[in-house]
């Protein structure tokens, strides 16, 4: 009896293997990156309907793409997607670099391995909806097109092309999605957008960026328009990959490669602004001792982010630790306020002069209106210990710091990470695009002489006509 149970269990095990091994999608658990990456979501909450994700290599960026895809061709979205959905059959390209890739890479990840039709319904596409092939002329075992079964009963169709085609072949009938493995040329990506004008479709890119800093990368990093995103994976994002692997690999790359092949960062060179080890400003999130003082900074937006940085200063050995962040678009000074005091109350926040970017002077009056909330403003906007507000003594210091060890983050802050990898210069001027939490972070830092260990008690401004709300400290 017992040898059958055994049996009977083995024989199931095979069974759900082989169905794992033909129904790739409907036994996809993607990690946290991919989940985010399939909400299409833009930083100001609406529908990303261009999409790059940035990754580095074996994260799975790839069958990111694939997935994807192969979810909105079928229908067949599973419980956890809270992306963009399509009630109907859809028409879409996939694309790589050369027809070889194409067929090699981006056909494979979708149908399984070329050379072999037995093969077929082992990529993210299942095997019950692949209804029909069509071959692609002079190139062996590569497909043209694929016809899919949708859950509606009808049929999806997706059409394979690659960027050495020339943008003339890009030209055609609208589609609803289009997948691009490998940065595309920027007139390839032009026709990929207009193929989804009328639809109001999906354009998504997957690839690590290999050629650096292009205008494509260029123009997610740092000119990011509504109804964008950029995703980043690394490798601490792929629980997959084992320290031993990744020593491997490292050790077999140059120098100048490691970030872009393992975090997904474009070769910037000098153009960094912090050109560091990330590693060794990372730490494992702890308890703040209370005799450490704090201080909060944050930069205030609406169009782009509003942000805010926590730092604690332990005072012995002057080392400044990142241990929370907070940035969020297009939302109200409440709903900020109530985040921020939920952090503490009676943590100090250094705050900037010019409120927003384009409206130099705006900080008073919001500052003031963040304190009628409740919110432990500074008593004047944020000033360099020489009283100037210049940005370079602020990098250089943070700078020194993250040399000498003095300047450490939790290792959990995916977004103060994220930014620190994208922010860097140009014609040596700092970028002024996506560095929210960096600006927050310099903020905090520099104003680390007012930080504090000693709560807060509110006093009331009673003057006529202001219902603002200073503090004092108590003693």
């Amino acid at each position: 009896m017992e040898l059958q149970k055994v049996d009977e269990a083995l024989r199931l095990a095979e069974e759900l293997q082989e169905r794992k091994e033909v129904n790739r999608i409907d036994f996809y658990d993607p990690y946290p990156y991919q989940t985010t990456f399939h909400q299409a979501q833009d930083l100001f909450g609406g529908r990303a309907k261009q999409r790059l994700l940035m990754a580095a290599n074996k994260v799975g960026k790839t069958f990111s793409g694939a997935a994807e895809l192969a979810i909105h061709l079928t229908g067949r979205y599973p419980k956890w997607w809270t992306g963009h959905k399509f009630y109907r059959p859809i028409r879409a390209w996939a694309a790589g670099n050369t027809s070889g890739n194409t067929r090699d890479i981006v056909q494979a990840e979708m149908l399984g391995e070329a050379g072999d039709p037995e093969e077929f319904g082992k990529g993210a596409l299942p095997k019950d909806v692949i209804v029909s092939t069509d071959r692609s002329p002079g190139i062996p075992n590569a497909l043209s097109a694929v016809v899919v079964k949708h859950v509606s009963g009808k049929n999806s169709k997706l059409f394979f092309k690659s960027y050495e085609q020339g943008k003339e072949q890009w030209m055609g009938s609208a589609v609803d999605c289009v997948w691009l493995d490998e940065e595309p040329p920027q007139p390839i990506y032009s026709q990929a957008l207009r193929a989804t004008l009328k639809t109001a479709g999906l354009v998504w890119m997957t690839f690590t960026p290999e050629s650096g800093m292009t205008n494509t990368v260029a123009a997610f990093m740092n000119d990011l328009k509504k109804s964008q995103n950029l995703y980043h994976a690394t490798w601490d994002d792929a629980p997959h990959l084992s320290e031993d692997a990744k020593e491997e690999i490292l050790s077999a790359l140059p120098p100048h490669e490691r970030d872009m092949r393992s975090k997904g960062i474009p070769v910037l060179g000098s153009g960094m602004v912090f050109p560091i080890d990330e590693e060794s400003i990372k730490e494992e999130a702890f308890a703040i001792p209370e005799h450490w003082s704090k201080i909060c900074g944050i930069d205030f937006g609406w169009d782009h982010p509003f942000a805010a940085v926590w730092i604690a200063h332990d005072r012995d050995t002057d080392t400044i630790h990142v241990f929370d962040t907070y940035r969020v678009s297009a939302t109200t000074p409440v709903v900020h306020a109530d985040a921020i005091k939920a952090r503490g109350e009676w943590i100090p926040i250094s705050w900037p002069h010019d409120g927003m970017q384009h409206d130099k002077g705006s900080g008073e009056p919001l500052a003031k209106q963040y304190r009628r909330l409740g919110c432990n403003m500074l008593g004047n906007h944020f000033t360099n210990p020489d009283g100037g507000n210049a940005v370079e003594p602020g990098i250089l210091d943070i700078f020194m710091r993250m040399q000498s060890g003095r300047f450490k983050v939790f290792n959990h802050l995916s977004d103060w990470f994220s930014e620190m990898r994208m922010y860097h210069r140009k014609d040596g001027k700092i970028v002024k695009e996506r560095d929210d939490i960096m600006s927050a972070t310099r903020y905090a830092a520099m104003s680390v002489r007012y930080a504090s260990t000693i709560k807060f008690e509110p006093r009331v401004d009673t003057a006529v006509g202001t219902a603002d709300t200073d503090y004092v400290y108590f003693n």
